[in-house]
């Protein structure tokens, strides 16, 4: 397929990649952030295989970046996220949570420091710079917040390593997990940083100047020939897999940090009054009234992912929803992330869910039975090797 044959409008931007993974193989989109994203190379099990067994090149510059600069960059950065930021050292990435007043989830970032006062919050598929912004109207602290010209790339899977050290040389092995680099290639600005929406060994490399972006793909996909790279996209079964959010799915404005089992990420002791502090307080105190939980569900492999939420049923009563589901060729199972009160929440209790999958059975259920998530490598041995 042609570029051209691609085609929401201009309101939809194109990421600086968008004409290499066309040139690669993508054969279909999905907006996220207002933007184009590979969704298709093909066949998605074999993308999957491809992630698991030797490395990926994904095309993320949808991960949009939220610049926050200035004097009081730090203690503004704090009021937005639940998380402990005092320890955060320059260079370092944090995992956090952006909630509103009632503690909802808004984002599930990933924030980066580059300096001091230099903050990047590397977005999931929300309007978060709007928030930011707003929020900063009345905060009557020193900052600037604006989105710069960053446009990230996936490089995933276990040989990415040594793709990265043909790209950088010896030194980058000593990139720690979580932990970020500012380099150039070849005279392209670039920030490295040891992170990915994988659940596998894995870096991001944040292109800084959008004029280089095919020059990157294809320097990327020339270093990563001998290691048999692959074009791709990011990996729903491998995602699924690692029990990774993926938010309007398994989480939004409704869904709070302990119905997720996030409570690490939350810590209500620190000084600083972020927003949502006080209802995430209280939601604690009650306890969560849903929790996320991971589900088996029998039958048939499933031919792709969910396109609607499911309902789930005990006892012929409601109790929630799968948000996510998928086959996972390498479980040989049907496994799926799923919303459910919390009282029903209970390992090994069978449950029925109601689909369109076309392995339901005469009822118009299918049977599935409630179980731990991650479904594989529940901690993340392979991501932080």
């Amino acid at each position: 397929m042609k570029a051209e044959d691609f085609g929401f409008g201009t309101q939809i931007r194109k990421s600086p990649y968008f004409d290499a993974s066309v040139r690669w193989g993508a054969k279909g989109f999905s907006v996220y952030n207002h933007m184009y994203i590979p969704r298709d190379f093909g066949n998605p099990e074999q993308n999957f295989w491809n992630l698991v067994n030797d490395a990926i090149l994904c095309d993320v510059a949808v991960e949009r970046q939220v610049e926050i600069t200035g004097p009081d960059a730090a203690k503004f950065v704090q009021t937005l996220t639940s998380r402990d930021l005092s320890k955060m050292a320059v260079g370092q990435c944090k995992y956090i949570l952006i909630t509103n007043a009632d503690g909802g989830l808004l984002n599930d970032p990933i924030l980066l420091r580059l300096a001091e006062n230099h903050f990047w919050i590397s977005l999931a598929d929300s309007d978060i710079l709007l928030w930011a912004q707003g929020v900063a109207v009345h905060a009557g602290m020193d900052v600037t917040i604006d989105e710069p010209d960053v446009s990230p790339l996936q490089l995933q899977g276990p040989k990415s390593g040594q793709i990265m050290q043909a790209l950088f040389g010896d030194s980058i092995l000593d990139l720690k997990y979580y932990w970020l680099r500012e380099l150039e290639l070849d005279g392209i600005p670039v920030l490295v940083s040891r992170t990915g929406w994988s659940s596998e060994l894995g870096y991001e490399i944040y292109l800084r100047d959008s004029a280089h972006g095919d020059a990157l793909w294809e320097r990327i996909m020339a270093a990563g020939a001998p290691f048999g790279l692959k074009p791709g996209h990011t990996s729903s079964i491998r995602r699924i897999e690692g029990g990774m959010l993926s938010y309007h799915a398994d989480a939004d404005n409704k869904t709070n940090p302990f119905e997720l089992g996030l409570d690490r990420l939350v810590n209500l002791d620190i000084e600083a009054e972020f927003i949502g502090k006080a209802a995430l307080r209280r939601i604690k105190k009650q306890g969560p009234s849903r929790k996320q939980v991971g589900l088996i569900i029998d039958g048939e492999p499933l031919q792709g992912p969910n396109t609607a939420f499911w309902d789930i049923l005990k006892d012929g009563v409601t109790i929630g929803k799968v948000t996510s589901a998928i086959y996972s060729p390498r479980l040989k199972k049907n496994i799926a992330l799923a919303m459910i009160t919390a009282q029903s929440a209970v390992l090994g209790s069978e449950v029925k869910v109601v689909n369109k999958s076309g392995i339901v059975n005469e009822a118009g259920t299918v049977s599935a039975t409630i179980v731990e998530r991650p479904f594989y490598d529940p901690n993340k041995k392979l991501a932080a090797a």
